[in-house]
């Protein structure tokens, strides 16, 4: 039976070495066998482990969830690989959609094309969004559906471009806290919270009003409870998610200290 190191098994997959450290640590895929020098050894049967492991973070399943459903002991891989087929073939329509959008978003900037404002926002998911919106009524109460219907109209005379800056500017911020957190930083660093002013500069213009710390905080928290959240910045950086949850708290004790 083959058999293939971490750096194999990375080269296979296109996981990083330190992703797969992070999952054995986890208890999600661990090596069927370490050797004697301490290297890891994975069998035929972890790669479909890691196989099944990637489809369900496409469909931005939770680590915990993943390892859950993995563990069951009447998991079927097979049952589990034609539902990964549905939900994906369903998703790519929606791409499709959404790449349709693109190019005639970019020939209505060039000029050559216009486009209707209804347009403009076909193939995004209304219902996960409603979802969002849901969870923060439920969880906040108050004054929050004012805060949604405050944050939406500032978004509403938006141009693409403005909608494009905003998304490029919210996966540098990724980018660069995944660089901090590669490198050790704490979350209370100066690169850190230089960082967070960004990230608290963009919630801001999301919001359509300055964040109070409190807000700023719990909007961490919500990264770290709904799926979604986690399963997007887990895709950046393994235990990114945690990571700005945590300097956003800091951060955020810092503007109300």
């Amino acid at each position: 039976m083959s058999t293939y190191t971490v750096k194999q098994m990375a080269t296979l997959s296109g996981v990083s070495v330190r992703a797969l450290h992070h999952y054995d640590a986890l208890g999600l895929l661990k090596p069927s066998a370490v050797g004697g020098n301490g290297y890891r050894y994975y069998s035929r049967d972890d790669l479909l482990r890691l196989q099944q492991i990637l489809f369900y973070r496409e469909l931005e399943t939770p680590l915990r969830d993943i390892q859950v459903a993995l563990d069951d002991p009447d998991f079927d891989a097979a049952a589990a690989l034609r539902a990964h087929r549905v939900r994906l073939t369903a998703e790519a329509r929606r791409y499709d959609r959404l790449v349709r959008v693109i190019d005639q978003t970019i020939e209505t900037l060039s000029g050559d094309e216009t486009m209707d404002d209804k347009t403009m926002f076909l193939g995004f998911s209304p219902e996960k969004q409603a979802a969002h919106e849901a969870w923060l009524v439920e969880t906040y109460g108050g004054d929050m559906p004012e805060r949604i219907a405050q944050s939406k109209a500032g978004m509403k005379d938006w141009t693409a471009r403005d909608g494009t800056a905003f998304q490029e500017e919210s996966r540098a911020i990724e980018h660069d806290l995944a660089r901090a957190l590669t490198q050790g930083l704490p979350a209370d660093s100066e690169v850190v919270r230089t960082i967070m002013q960004r990230h608290w500069n963009w919630v801001a213009r999301a919001w359509n009003r300055k964040p109070d710390p409190a807000a700023f905080a719990g909007l961490g928290r919500l990264y770290l409870e709904v799926p979604e959240f986690t399963a997007r910045y887990e895709a950046v950086s393994p235990g990114l998610t945690e990571y700005l949850a945590e300097a956003m708290r800091v951060f955020a004790a810092r503007k109300d200290g």
